[in-house]
């Protein structure tokens, strides 16, 4: 028979430990090839297809669209392999790469902190289980479920056989697709629970998870579940008979409370939460700003585009003048390690940019800027603002990054203190360009005035090299002209 291989949520790269699943690409009974994309989900970073390293029949999936899963939680299981004459699993066929039986010895393809490379030993056989037994399942995992074209049933991966004596291990019993049974563990049993995160909170707010009900794969308790729980503390969690009094008084909806509207913060939003409020607490900030005139530069990106060729944006020149003033301030192109208590200093640009996508704010990194002349930033920046507001963004895309460029004149304002994008060492915010009276050689004139912040980590400098890079950015943005002593 078939072999029925579970596939579990890997692990996707800068300290991720869950995901949402956005929307499942395959259905139970479809047949998949080795790498091929099964699920859609959303990080803290991006939007990510998971491909699977199987190919077979997918026999159940784990968790519906809105479901948020932890780091190894089970996310589909896939039968692979040919019928086997006799047995029920008998040793597993030479792997190959040639259909599904090879599948399971993986596609070499990985994940971070995912390996599929290898097949398992052997192929254990299952124990018959008497009729009269009542199925019973592991917590926190969910049986297969079985829609073979060529079988009616697939039995799944045993459990290891008990000692000589002891009674059997539970096997997993196969279910009918979409049906979730929500266990409730015995007193001293197993708490279906996978993420150490939701036991640390459950603990922290003397919560016991014993009382809760998992809204996860087969009762699975999430970190949605504790939180909830901890919303509502004056109803006993899991207590059946007061859900079941018709005079019960009516609990207000998930997200709601007396109090207002309550909005958990998670995804990119709790991503975004978290790195504040860390940069808040460990960067010790200041901000200094000065108005400049613009005219000229934007007379100077008028004269680029009416020359021909691919329009050149505002955003890349000034994201060339700060490659250009980082060259002679290399203080404010650095991150402090804490740990070491040391100033790591980069002899590379990474910029970091500021986009606001439906998603919400997310900060895309131009890798190699100082390598880059106008033209080249501009496709690069037009490349990362498509992908952010598509969802396409990578957890590469959106890390890495030693220096960002704010430009908040898009939103209409004039000036801002923005937070420092920790670990990096100092932003430049770039209010609107608007025209105001302003002296020039001598005389009242309407220019073009924008007001420019820079906010930075005063361990990297003082406030003699902030202000000199600052004030270098400001005569760059003035006279384009100084630009061409750095190119």
């Amino acid at each position: 028979m078939a072999q029925v291989l579970e596939f579990k949520l890997p692990d996707l790269g800068e300290g991720l430990t869950e995901a949402e699943i956005v929307r499942w690409l395959v259905q139970v009974g479809d047949v998949v090839a080795v790498d091929q994309p099964v699920v859609e989900v959303e990080t803290a970073k991006a939007m990510v297809e998971v491909p699977c390293p199987y190919g077979g029949v997918v026999t159940a999936r784990f968790g519906e669209e809105g479901t948020e899963l932890p780091v190894g939680a089970p996310l589909i299981t896939v039968a692979v392999g040919a019928p086997a004459s006799g047995d029920a699993l008998g040793p597993a066929d030479p792997p190959g790469r040639g259909g599904p039986a090879g599948a399971a010895e993986g596609s070499g393809n990985v994940l971070v902190g995912y390996g599929t490379s290898e097949a398992p030993a052997r192929r254990r056989r299952v124990r018959p289980t008497p009729p009269a037994a009542a199925p019973m399942t592991r917590p926190g995992v969910a049986p297969a479920t079985t829609h073979s074209p060529s079988e009616a049933a697939t039995a799944p991966a045993a459990a290891p056989l008990a000692p000589s004596g002891a009674a059997p291990a539970p096997v997993a019993v196969p279910v009918e697709a979409g049906a979730v049974r929500a266990p409730h563990p015995a007193p001293d049993g197993p708490v279906p629970v996978i993420s150490p995160l939701v036991r640390r909170l459950a603990r922290e707010n003397g919560l016991d998870l014993r009382q809760l009900t998992g809204s996860g794969p087969e009762g699975l308790i999430l970190r949605a579940d504790v939180e909830n729980a901890l919303r509502a503390p004056a109803a006993p969690v899991g207590s059946q008979s007061a859900r079941s009094l018709p005079d019960a008084d009516v609990t207000p909806a998930p997200g709601t409370s007396a109090d207002g509207l309550r909005i958990p913060l998670k995804g990119v939003r709790g991503a975004v939460a978290d790195k504040l409020s860390r940069s808040r607490r460990e960067i010790p900030d200041a901000t200094c700003w000065v108005d400049a005139d613009a005219t000229e530069l934007m007379r100077a990106r008028a004269a680029m585009n009416a020359a021909g060729g691919p329009k050149i944006s505002l955003l890349a020149l000034l994201a060339r003048i700060c490659t250009a003033a980082l060259a002679r301030f290399p203080e404010l192109n650095s991150s402090v390690d804490t740990a070491a208590r040391e100033i790591v200093r980069f002899d590379h640009v990474h910029l970091g940019f500021a986009a606001q996508t439906e998603r919400g704010l997310v900060v895309p990194v131009v890798r190699d800027a100082h390598a880059r002349d106008a033209e080249g930033l501009t496709a690069e920046f037009a490349r990362l603002t498509e992908a952010g507001r598509a969802g396409r963004l990578t957890p590469a895309d959106l890390t890495g990054g030693t220096f960002t460029l704010n430009n908040y004149g898009v939103f209409g304002v004039d000036g801002s203190t923005p937070i420092v994008n920790h670990p990096e060492a100092a932003m430049l915010g770039v209010g609107r360009i608007v025209p105001k009276p302003w002296v020039h050689e001598g005389e009242l004139a309407v220019r073009q005035v924008v007001q420019l912040s820079l906010t930075f980590d005063h361990r990297v400098c003082d406030g003699g090299t902030a202000g000199g890079f600052l004030r270098h950015v400001a005569d760059c943005v003035e006279q384009p002209a100084v630009l061409l002593r750095t190119l």
